[in-house]
């Protein structure tokens, strides 16, 4: 099964539910993301998930640009699309020359109809009948699938859902463009917790556990469980960006479809974490019967959590990162006054240094191991730099840092700064 197949343009789209429709009557712009006016109508819409889509934007821009047919028109599938935001986001933005908007909930296409309608339906010259846009209500696996039995493939495929069910993923793999964009989405924060370890079994074939940092096992996680999907297809991904949004909370991760399987599997494996002293370890397959920490002759067998398998590897392509905040600054999305976003990106880009494990250590742990007040997180991250260790800030674990530093060391370090003066905090990324 080979995803790389190119689509002739016009797409042979399905027709839209009610071709003979008036054309809907443009939304009232009750609402309005980077410049782009909408109207959410009765779709479940926040705006807190403004950071996500700025991200899906960036994204899918760098990817158009660096396509190797630049003059092959430019697909966008929204399987979830709610009032269209996104959609709309993608054709305002993103330069999309065709986006397909989906949502399993007819009531919804006057609202979706409508904020696509800023953009004429036909392109330009009419005369072409090529379509710019187009919105249907199908269950979004099943418009996934009907996609890839008609050899339909897109360069960016956007699916925002609730809860955990990826029983989409495969069929978004399928219907996706080899070397094109997926961006999947979960809510299901129980199994990320590892309060709902069946659920993580069945939807993304990993066991989960309680652990220190479950903001980071959800994503691992979710890119885990497409990693496991694109193998089966005889496929590889790579994660671009991982993105943790603590309202609802959400996981969001993109990951670019590489065509035949990686050699080994270095970067799917387990996560150990030991309640005793702290430390956490990652176990490939062929060490699971040594799987252990060095404080075992001391403390019982129950100290230790194993949870996986999940993504191991890096959250973050760091190059792809750093075109992505270049891009989101020279659009004004990452200006002094607008610090939000570069902040984040900048966040990421540290994140992305591949000598960081897995896991992130919060500073009321160290302090509490360490039995002094906690530190401050720029004065510990910057001495365990002078140390030798890499160490930065997680965008992902409010006051925690992500190091390769044992937590022996951190708790050290710790008690060394009380007799130090403080330090600004440096960031290696400009």
């Amino acid at each position: 099964m080979a995803a790389a197949a190119a689509i002739s343009f016009p797409i042979s789209l399905s027709p839209p539910l009610h071709p003979s429709r008036r054309r809907a009557p443009r939304p009232s712009c009750t609402h309005s993301e980077r410049g782009v006016s909408f109207d959410p109508g009765s779709a479940f819409y926040r705006s807190d998930s403004a950071a996500g889509r700025d991200l899906a934007v960036l994204a899918a821009t760098l990817n158009r640009r660096g396509r190797a047919d630049p003059a092959a028109p430019f697909l966008c599938l929204d399987a979830m699309c709610g009032c269209g935001i996104r959609a709309l986001r993608y054709l305002a933005q993103a330069g999309a020359d065709f986006v397909w908007a989906n949502d399993a909930s007819e009531a919804l296409r006057p609202v979706i109809v409508a904020n696509l309608s800023r953009f004429d339906r036909e392109a330009a010259p009419p005369d072409t009948g090529r379509r710019r846009w187009v919105a249907s209500h199908n269950v979004a696996d099943r418009l996934l699938a009907e996609q890839y039995l008609r050899r339909e493939y897109f360069d960016v495929i956007d699916v925002d859902s609730f809860g955990g069910d990826s029983a989409y993923v495969r069929a978004a793999l399928l219907a996706l463009k080899i070397g094109g964009l997926l961006y999947l989405t979960s809510t299901d924060w129980r199994s990320a917790r590892g309060y709902g370890s069946r659920s993580s079994l069945s939807s993304y074939g990993a066991y989960v556990r309680p652990t220190p940092y479950p903001n980071e096992v959800g994503l691992r996680m979710v890119i885990g469980g497409a990693a496991r999907e694109a193998a089966m297809l005889g496929f590889h991904i790579r994660p671009m960006f991982s993105y943790f949004a603590y309202h609802g909370p959400i996981y969001r991760v993109m990951v670019q479809l590489c065509n035949g399987k990686e050699d080994g599997i270095s970067n799917y494996g387990f996560i150990c974490h030991c309640k005793s002293c702290g430390q956490s370890q990652t176990f490939g397959f062929d060490e699971l019967g040594q799987i252990a920490c060095g404080c075992t002759d001391r403390t019982g067998a129950d100290s230790i959590t194993v949870v996986g398998p999940l993504w191991i590897g890096p959250l973050h392509d760091a190059s792809f990162l750093t075109r992505m905040l270049t891009l989101a600054s020279e659009w004004g999305w990452a200006t002094e006054n607008d610090v939000t976003l570069g902040k984040l990106l900048r966040t990421m880009i540290e994140e992305s240094d591949p000598r960081l494990p897995p896991g992130y250590i919060r500073l009321d742990e160290i302090s509490h191991r360490a039995k002094v007040n906690s530190p401050p997180l720029g004065t510990l991250i910057n001495s365990l730099r002078k140390e030798g260790f890499a160490a930065c800030r997680s965008h992902i674990g409010a006051n925690a840092i992500k190091t390769n530093s044992p937590i022996s060391s951190c708790i050290d370090v710790a008690r060394e700064i009380r007799n130090m003066p403080v330090t600004p905090y440096v960031s290696f990324t400009k």
